[in-house]
């Protein structure tokens, strides 16, 4: 089958790349334009959005979306990927010594904004490479701290060295980083053995489909697929007329009319966002326009 355009949701297994997920739902949609919003570790599973055809071009929108995770912590090794599949860097039997309340706190103590340096095996760019490129050619990648949001997390088991957390922070947060920070907090080395993304804003992995499945969710209208509006919830909204979507798909603005509000709150956009505005008719996205002046006016239009 051939998809057109819209939103996919895909629990990744492990050991695939987002890219390689992005090969498979290509050739099983029957689409050149697939494209993704966030990527996963190989070695984690989860929830990864992927866009289909013209929906690429909404890529921007879902920076600000925080995501959700489920993961496991284990102390005594520091590893230079940050988790169980790379090369240890330190060791420490220190949590030998932790206790329960010790533990919590210094989870809890990570909760807010803060500063992070991303591990050495990362996607963020130094003089113009990725990191984990650097690092691969076994040079230390310059990386500076970025500000990022642990917006909730929580301690869901202990079994030392193991303990189990869930955490939902902001965009650029990187997991593995939060795991060896703690265990540095402790006094101790600390990597992830295990990661599985839950959430991104409102979608969750339960509504995903496997990739294997992508063709069949599409054609069933699963609730993996997500066409039109429905791909925005955090977006505002506003209903064409058959004479404004004319006027749209030619480059015109139209009235700003009333706004429908959005049907998820769970982010405040950025500054550059605020005023965008998903213009649809019936259940179609026909673009997204900015508002200005009490006039929408077309930034992106979809083909029809």
């Amino acid at each position: 089958m051939r998809a057109e355009a819209g939103l996919l949701l895909v629990d990744k297994p492990a050991g695939a790349t987002s890219h390689d997920i992005m090969l498979r739902l290509r050739r099983a949609l029957g689409v050149r334009r697939v494209g993704h919003t966030g990527t996963l570790d190989p070695f984690a599973t989860g929830l990864l959005l992927s866009l289909v055809g013209p929906f690429t071009r909404l890529a921007d929108l879902f920076h600000e979306i925080p995501k959700s995770y489920d993961a496991t912590l284990e102390f005594g090794r520091e590893t230079d990927t940050g988790d169980v599949t790379g090369t240890t860097v330190s060791e420490s039997p220190g949590w030998r010594e932790f206790d329960a309340p010790a533990v919590r706190a210094a989870f809890s103590a990570r909760k807010g904004t803060g500063l992070q340096v991303p591990p050495a095996y990362s996607a963020r760019r130094v003089g113009g490479e990725r990191a984990y490129a650097v690092a691969r050619r076994g040079r230390q990648p310059q990386l500076g701290a970025r500000e990022v949001v642990v917006h909730e997390i929580a301690v869901t088991g202990i079994d030392l060295p193991e303990v189990r957390f869930r955490a939902r922070v902001s965009t650029g947060t990187y997991v593995r980083a939060l795991a060896r920070d703690i265990g540095r907090d402790l006094g101790s080395a600390a990597h992830l053995t295990t990661l599985r993304r839950t959430a991104i804003g409102p979608f969750r992995v339960e509504d995903a489909t496997v990739p294997e499945e992508a063709a069949g969710a599409v054609a069933s209208e699963s609730p993996a697929w997500r066409p039109g509006v429905a791909a925005l919830p955090w977006i505002r909204g506003r209903e064409l007329s058959a004479g404004e979507q004319i006027e749209i798909r030619h480059g015109r603005p139209v009235e700003r009319g009333d706004l429908l509000p959005p049907v998820w709150t769970g982010v405040a956009p950025r500054p550059a966002e605020a005023g965008s505005v998903a213009l649809f008719r019936g259940d179609r996205l026909v673009g997204i326009a900015l508002e200005r002046d009490d006039r929408l006016f077309p930034k992106r239009v979809f083909p029809a």
